[in-house]
């Protein structure tokens, strides 16, 4: 019998093959998770074909990170309560209103869209408008310098002294703002951005993650205020894992409706101010105009009533705003008639006809029901669904509504009608734009006696708000 020979490796080469087999990590682009075996289903969020190999930093080499406070700095809380945050206009009131009330120092707020809807555009107006009082650098990731002084030229802001550099590495980027020391820094765009701690390409999850940890912890130690552009995948959402939402301050979304000019920002989450909010833009060929009363562009005013058309007063974070809300009630051919909602929930549309028949005896089973919101603007609040029904009501018998009515209020599966919240601004609003008369809950009228210029109505029942017109 022969025997079997064996071979021990040094205690360093047996070190230096585990270190490497460890080196190497599999990362979801979904979820972020990770995982030391490549597989077809992510083990985290079970979706397919989204594990990316990784290849982590040598143990061996110093990690460059920004340094953070020092740890003697330790304060009560009672210190910290008479202190506020400083804030500065950015000279742009419709970004300033969304941010809640101006750029804080140390913030981190990061901007997503859909490509070319004016993400760059904003930024480089308002970093043109800021560098007219502080300092201000421009790190473009995607345009060369050359391209970025195109559109400030196309934009009338060339002559800002505002700064540019064209950098994507992140190590080498805060060199040059740490020399620079600005007061606002703008990433165009993250997800060009890579770290010489990982050895995986720009737009990786695991690239994203690290690169934006090194610029948040840079803002919150030198008090540089960094904006951050993000792309959004073909779902809507910021490329990347959640987690990139969580480690900014600020999150703000563009939107558009497809053919309009007109852009509505809206902070999804803002550390420093109302969630919610929402500015809103004109596109231009001189760049991004201001609006500065939006319930003018989201109302139609009709030469003659039609029907199928209901005006009601939504709130969007501080703001109160008139919109639209228009409905066609059509004869149905096939077997299950169909419920359209456009910029509302299309399962709220049909618990709202449901109770219509229920409460009110007007039955659409075997009609087609399409509603839409003017604008293009999405209605998450629960304010309209007093008007839904009424509009969807006046196109069923073909009777429009009066021109000067405004309607507002929840509707409950029992058939009672449920008050909003900011009720008497919203009538004061809807008085400002000429609307004379007004159906409301019972809980939203003011004890002083109501609104002048406009004659209110209270329901406390569905059947009331159809016997009022």
């Amino acid at each position: 019998m022969g025997t079997r020979a064996t071979i021990f490796l040094p205690i360093q080469r047996q070190t230096a093959l585990f270190v490497n087999k460890t080196r190497v990590l599999y990362v979801c682009d979904a979820c972020g998770g990770r995982s030391l075996k490549w597989a077809g289903q992510c083990p985290d969020c079970d979706a397919w074909n989204t594990l990316v190999e990784t290849r982590l930093p040598d143990r061996s080499s110093p990690r460059q990170t920004a340094k953070l406070a020092d740890g003697n700095s330790v304060h009560s809380l009672a210190e910290l309560e008479g202190r506020s945050e400083p804030r500065f206009g950015t000279g742009l009131g419709e970004l300033d209103r969304v941010l809640g009330g101006g750029l804080v120092s140390g913030s981190v707020t990061l901007i997503g869209g859909d490509p070319g809807i004016g993400k760059s555009t904003l930024l480089l107006q308002a970093a043109a408008s800021l560098s007219a009082s502080r300092p201000v650098l421009y790190i473009s990731g995607e345009e060369s310098l050359e391209q970025v002084g195109l559109r400030a030229r196309r934009l009338g802001v060339g002559e800002r002294p505002l700064q540019l550099a064209a950098e994507t590495c992140v190590e080498r980027m805060l060199e040059i703002a740490d020399k620079f020391k600005p007061a606002v820094l703008v990433v165009d765009s993250i997800q060009t951005m890579f770290t010489e701690i990982l050895q995986s390409a720009p737009g990786a999850v695991a690239q994203l993650r690290e690169s934006t940890g090194l610029l948040v912890r840079f803002a919150k130690h030198s008090g540089t205020a960094i904006f951050l552009v993000g792309h959004v995948t073909k779902e809507g959402a910021i490329a990347g894992p959640r987690v990139l939402e969580h480690m900014v301050d600020t999150v703000l979304y563009f939107e558009n409706d497809a053919g309009s000019r007109y852009r509505v920002i809206r902070a999804v989450k803002n550390r420093f101010g109302a969630a919610n909010e929402l500015g809103v833009f004109a596109m231009t060929e001189s760049g991004l105009k201001e609006v500065k009363n939006p319930s003018a562009i989201f109302l139609s005013r009709h030469a003659t009533p039609v029907s199928g058309s209901a005006v009601t007063v939504i709130r969007e974070g501080s703001r109160p705003m008139l919109i639209e809300v228009q409905a066609l009630v059509d004869e149905s051919h096939l077997a299950n008639p169909r419920r359209v909602a456009v910029g509302l929930d299309p399962n709220r549309l049909s618990m709202l006809l449901a109770v219509l028949h229920r409460h009110g005896g007007v039955a659409m089973f075997d009609r087609d029901v399409f509603v839409n919101v003017v604008g293009g603007l999405r209605v998450n609040e629960t304010a309209a669904d007093l008007p839904i029904l009424l509009a969807a009501l006046s196109s069923f018998r073909d009777r429009p509504l009066p021109n000067d009515l405004v309607l507002f209020g929840e509707v409950g599966l029992a058939g009672e009608i449920r008050p909003v919240y900011n009720g008497e601004e919203r009538l004061r609003e809807a008085a400002k734009h000429g609307f004379k008369r007004a159906i409301v809950p019972k809980g939203n009228t003011s004890r002083k006696g109501g609104v002048d210029g406009i004659q209110i109505t209270q329901v406390n029942r569905l059947q009331e708000a159809l016997d009022a017109i």
